[in-house]
């Protein structure tokens, strides 16, 4: 079978992690093809480190090549739906950094375009495609846990230095960042329930964006998950599943290579990287590129796995969280 030919927008920190983590791959099933970037200089130069065969200064002359399966886009947040927009109207498949989108309208509008093209669009939560969480749903799927009555997630570190981050221009905070992912998280162990109720509390940073916060989500049958995520310090960075029977721990949740459950632990490593790695854990991007390629061949245009729909939730989540911490984009206004 023909391998999946990548094309590769952006040529920063996490692209890098991605094709490092394609590297783990058989090469005849995953090969990245081309690398866009705003600097010809900077796509030239990654092309130069991975092995890629063309390099161009612009995201449009990717959009235009023919010898393309799916485009991956590791740009910035404001980026994602632009570029997103660019490469499905040129019939491209698309694999969308997290988060997709600044916020709901954009999503909508990027999921509706996908639709409408009959084009395969996949936001990449990197994390539902790890062992662990098939893991995580089949113990609670057992009983083994109960009833899940609660979920605790929180998710920080001390990275407010970093532009991206704290600039309100590029949708910086620690909901976009950090929040999805405790967000994710608990959608996914509730199995994509619409929440009762959404509490939140925060703290804006000097520079107007979400440097600190909770979400709680109220289930109906007196369930709940409570989450935080921070980008001014270093927490747990660590989930809970708490049920009437007993309850599941996963460190690392966001890329875990362990759940801790009644029965003991359940260890699922990852393959060594063969080129240094900017994030943890980052080879475990693999998973998403083999459920990319498994859609591509069975003609899906989205996963089951973290459908339009979850993608549409989550992204709420993190508008309502957002308005009521105060923090506001240029985007929201449009």
């Amino acid at each position: 079978m023909a391998p999946t030919r990548w094309g590769f927008v952006s040529a920063g920190k996490i692209s890098n992690d991605f094709k490092v983590a394609l590297d783990t791959l058989p090469k005849e099933e995953h090969q990245v093809v081309a690398v866009a970037a705003r600097n010809l200089e900077s796509a030239q130069n990654f092309a130069e480190t991975h092995n890629i065969p063309t390099a161009y200064g612009s995201y449009a002359e990717l959009a235009a090549q023919k010898d393309i399966d799916v485009v991956y886009i590791g740009a910035i947040h404001t980026q994602h739906a632009p570029v997103t927009t660019m490469m499905l109207q040129a019939g491209k498949p698309v694999l969308c950094e997290k988060p997709m989108s600044v916020n709901s309208r954009e999503a909508r509008q990027m999921i509706g375009l996908a639709k409408e093209n009959n084009i395969f669009f996949m936001e990449a939560v990197w994390s539902r495609f790890f062992p662990v969480y098939k893991k995580i749903r089949e113990i609670i799927e057992s009983g083994a846990v109960g009833e899940v009555k609660a979920v605790t997630a929180c998710f920080g570190g001390n990275i407010s230095h970093i532009p991206r981050v704290k600039e309100r221009s590029m949708a910086g905070g620690s909901l976009l960042d950090l929040g999805i992912y405790v967000i994710q998280f608990a959608t996914m162990v509730f199995g994509g329930e619409e929440p009762e109720d959404i509490t939140t509390s925060g703290h804006l940073s000097d520079g107007g964006v979400d440097e600190i916060v909770t979400v709680v989500l109220k289930y109906s049958g007196n369930r709940m998950a409570t989450l935080l995520c921070c980008m001014s310090a270093v927490v747990a960075n660590e989930a809970y599943v708490c049920g009437t029977k007993a309850s599941l721990k996963i460190p690392n949740f966001w890329c875990p290579t362990e759940v801790i459950s009644p029965d003991g632990t359940h260890e699922f490593p990852l393959p060594p990287p063969e080129k240094p790695l900017n994030f943890k854990n980052s080879t475990g991007m693999r998973y998403e590129a083999m459920e990319v390629r498994r859609c591509l061949q069975e003609g899906l245009i989205e996963s089951p796995l973290m459908t339009h729909a979850m993608s549409l939730q989550i992204a709420g989540i993190m508008d309502q969280a957002r308005k009521v911490v105060g923090v506001v984009y240029d985007q929201d206004k449009e």
